[in-house]
């Protein structure tokens, strides 16, 4: 018999979360700022650099905190691997008796639970705790670098797509194109995430598109507000 192999769609969540927030900060970030410098009055030169320089900075902003946040999930992880080391290595019986009590309370009987957890621990004691008693698998254990370069490479794509529009955009349409073209973006960002993680559609699409069309509203009253070309 052939074995049965499943895709489970939480394999993604290590990158699929920093990616996704890596491009929609891209977008909003950068149309927001573009948006708002242009409302001010200033001219195209000013909207590009202005673009460029968020850009650079978002994406290695987006780096750096990711990288910072993600490890310390990893030193949490390895600080809590460490000590149950040392636990099965001084007080094996006690760390048998709470992976069958694990087993106990996810329905198994307390015979064959103990069972289990012995085989489980002559097998692999420390991955059996780490996967049952701490909830660190190979799917959700914590990967600083791939997280940061995700959110990096995201947020810089995110990012081009409205300094692309303040590119080629007529001055005189520049506010209202920037951010129709910029909500259109949100709305197939919102799109594919929900997709890639195996959601419907709707609710992920609205959300980005609301929290982004009200970021650039508000820069683009900031701009009309002060009036300053930057």
């Amino acid at each position: 018999m052939k074995p049965h192999r499943e895709l489970h769609l939480v394999s993604r969540i290590g990158w699929l979360r920093a990616a996704v927030l890596g491009a929609n900060d891209g977008i909003v970030s950068t149309a927001s700022l573009i948006i708002g410098v242009a409302a001010s009055g200033a001219n195209r030169q000013a909207l590009l650099v202005a673009g460029v320089a968020g850009l650079v900075a978002g994406a290695m902003s987006m780096a750096a905190g990711e990288y910072v946040s993600v490890s310390s999930q990893a030193d949490t992880e390895r600080a809590d691997l460490e000590r149950e080391r040392a636990e099965l290595a001084t007080s094996p019986d006690l760390e048998h008796a709470e992976l069958a009590d694990i087993y106990v309370e996810r329905g198994v009987d307390p015979e064959t639970a103990a069972k289990v957890a012995t085989q489980m621990m002559a097998h692999d004691a420390l991955g059996a705790h780490a996967r049952d008693e701490l909830h660190i698998t190979e799917t959700t254990a914590a990967r600083p670098v791939v997280a940061a370069f995700a959110s990096a490479g995201t947020f810089t794509a995110g990012a081009f797509l409205p300094l692309l529009l303040a590119a080629l955009l007529p001055m005189a349409w520049m506010v209202p194109g920037e951010a129709a073209g910029s909500i259109l973006f949100l709305a197939v960002l919102g799109a594919v995430g929900a997709k890639a993680g195996g959601a419907a559609l709707l609710r992920p699409v609205m959300r980005v598109v609301f929290w982004g069309a009200l970021a650039m509203a508000l820069t683009a009253l900031i701009g009309r507000l002060f009036g300053t070309v930057v």
